[in-house]
């Protein structure tokens, strides 16, 4: 009796730690999801706008409201703001995608947006035209500018 007594609390405790850890799992999933994710030019062409298929017109790819810093690893208001964006994605994760773009490794899309000054910021709705901002920028003045976008249709 005793060795059915332990073997079934043995299992409860192992069935217990599982569970956990595919609660942990998927913390951590949506940890990962949180993070700003490094663009390439053909994701970029994927989750934002494919340029080569609509050359004349801006046409997003998104699902919801993006964010994306043009950046070098070199620049030292880049370096400012990475940490910025990093608490915006998990600040609003869910609800607003953010990119970065490191403009050393992706020439041809520094060049298809007129990319002259970094950090260099394109905030792009769902409806609309993107709009862009030059240079680094409080946490609060992020946050303004996810709002409207959060709140345009």
């Amino acid at each position: 009796m005793k060795h059915r007594t332990l073997s079934l609390t043995l299992s409860i405790v192992f069935a217990a730690l599982f569970s956990s850890l595919g609660v942990a799992q998927n913390a951590t999933t949506e940890k990962e999801k949180a993070q700003v994710i490094e663009l390439t030019t053909e994701s970029f062409k994927q989750r934002v706008m494919d340029y080569e298929k609509h050359p004349q017109e801006w046409v997003y790819a998104g699902k919801r409201p993006s964010i994306i810093d043009f950046y070098a690893t070199w620049c030292g208001p880049c370096k400012q703001v990475a940490p910025i964006m990093a608490q915006l994605a998990n600040d609003y994760a869910g609800k607003i995608d953010i990119y970065k773009v490191d403009i050393d490794k992706n020439r041809e899309l520094a060049a298809l947006f007129g990319i002259q000054s970094i950090p260099t910021i394109l905030f792009i709705p769902n409806e609309g035209l993107p709009q862009k901002a030059v240079g680094a920028m409080p946490k609060s003045s992020y946050e303004e500018v996810i709002k409207k976008l959060l709140t345009t249709p």
